[in-house]
């Protein structure tokens, strides 16, 4: 059996949605291609929040808030603070990891630039995308001191040893 992964349908309508859905299967089992219905999902991307029922096998799809998607959050409310959580978790953890921003072993202004380069980037990847929300801004400008005052932080410890 061949293995497929990551596809997204989208759609004006429900009935849209379930006629390209039948399409999909039926051509996947023309080339010897299964969909699981348990791990297939729906997700009617909007302001109004209501069910989409599409069927599978006589099985009605899971509907979802969000989608992890190649390393974005998709969310069915078209609002990305989710999204920017995440990034601000992923980049978090890269900066945590990240030991060479260690004040003894590089000058400030080479410990600035890595952090804005390398740091800080990963957290707006894709913001072009974003529509920004007040609390999606507020999220990002305590990101943004949290890295800067941990930066201090190491600095100060470093000139007090």
């Amino acid at each position: 059996m061949k293995h497929a992964d990551n596809l997204a349908l989208l759609a004006k309508e429900e009935t849209a949605l379930q006629g390209t859905t039948d399409r999909v299967i039926e051509s996947g089992r023309c080339c010897g291609m299964e969909i699981s219905v348990e791990i297939t999902k729906v997700m009617r991307i909007s302001r109004q929040q209501s069910r989409v029922q599409i069927m599978m096998r006589q099985k009605q799809l899971k509907n979802v808030k969000y989608i992890n998607c190649l390393c974005n959050v998709i969310t069915n409310d078209t609002r990305f603070t989710r999204e920017i959580k995440s990034r601000i978790s992923i980049t978090k953890a890269a900066f945590i990891k990240k030991r060479d921003l260690s004040p003894s072993k590089l000058e400030l202004k080479l410990r600035k630039k890595l952090v804005m380069d390398y740091i800080l980037t990963i957290t707006v990847y894709g913001a072009e995308t974003w529509t920004f929300s007040k609390v999606g801004e507020k999220y990002l400008e305590f990101f943004d001191v949290w890295c800067w005052r941990r930066m201090k932080n190491q600095l100060d410890r470093s000139c007090e040893k």
